[in-house]
């Protein structure tokens, strides 16, 4: 819920207020002093992740062999590196990462989080767990609207603009969208101006509703958690389909740089054309 109020400023302030103003993210004076304020007392992102590194990688044979996937190096670090790099871009600095297949390597490798000036968090999935367990195994550690993403894919994403387009529309969960000339591999959607009104997981190339996927990273609002239940479930099946026949599932397109690693070929292409953040 909004309210109104009257301000008085200095106009050499306004000037700066003023300046923010592109008529697109920031449309207009009241938008400008809602957006600085925000980003002035830390409130433009959440200040929570969970990032889902517990897969095994099978697609990725034989390199996951003898490594976890989110360990497989990319440009120099694991691929999971560069999911907490956008983070800490945002200043989000609680991290709880969901670990599974090897997860001893990954807890090895990345430690408390302290060396990234941040605080980590593990929770072991005993079993596979899917897209949606880990959510249950985290709540524990995770109080308020939280950024959850997978650890193997790269997304430059500006996650600022991301939770203000969350947060005005009221959602439950946002999720990141990217456009592919074939859906047919991913989660795909159907819109209704920002509101997902389908979600269909890896349809037929000729029955996608549209080109926009699944980015494999959303902003969440703590109820979700609660939809998961324990053991294995799907985030894509299970819960956004709810989400979305309760108008609380929100779509967030955006043009920055994405990469699937999920295969040799894709693995291959981020290798290559990946340009960080």
């Amino acid at each position: 819920m909004k309210e109104r109020v009257a301000l008085t400023i200095d106009s050499s302030l306004l000037e700066i207020v003023d300046s923010t103003v592109d008529g697109n993210i920031v449309k207009n004076r009241s938008r400008a002093i809602e957006f600085l304020l925000r980003k002035a007392i830390g409130a433009n992102v959440p200040k929570q992740a969970l990032i889902l590194a517990g897969g095994e990688g099978k697609r990725l044979r034989p390199l996951t062999h003898e490594m976890p996937k989110p360990m497989i190096p990319l440009q120099g670090k694991p691929i999971m590196e560069h999911t907490v790099d956008l983070l800490l871009k945002f200043d989000i600095r609680t991290i709880v990462i969901s670990i599974g297949y090897k997860g001893e390597m990954v807890k090895e490798k990345f430690g408390d989080g302290s060396r990234f000036g941040a605080k980590f968090f593990y929770v072991e999935e005993k079993q596979p767990l899917g897209t949606g367990g880990p959510l249950t195994l985290a709540m524990e550690h995770i109080d308020g609207p939280f950024v959850m993403c997978n650890a193997d894919e790269l997304k430059n994403i500006d996650l600022a603009d991301m939770y203000r387009v969350h947060q005005e529309n009221q959602a439950l969960c946002t999720i990141a969208l990217t456009t592919v000339a074939d859906p047919s591999a991913y989660g795909v959607v159907k819109m209704q101006g920002s509101r997902i009104t389908e979600f269909i997981e890896k349809p037929d190339r000729s029955a996608a509703p549209s080109k926009l996927i699944n980015a494999g990273l959303y902003i969440v609002e703590p109820e979700v958690m609660q939809m998961a239940g324990p053991g294995p479930c799907s985030i894509e099946k299970e819960i956004f389909p709810k989400l979305a026949a309760m108008g609380k599932l929100m779509g967030y397109p955006f043009s920055g740089q994405w990469f699937d690693t999920g295969t040799p070929d894709r693995y291959e292409r981020a290798m290559k054309e990946w340009n960080g953040l």
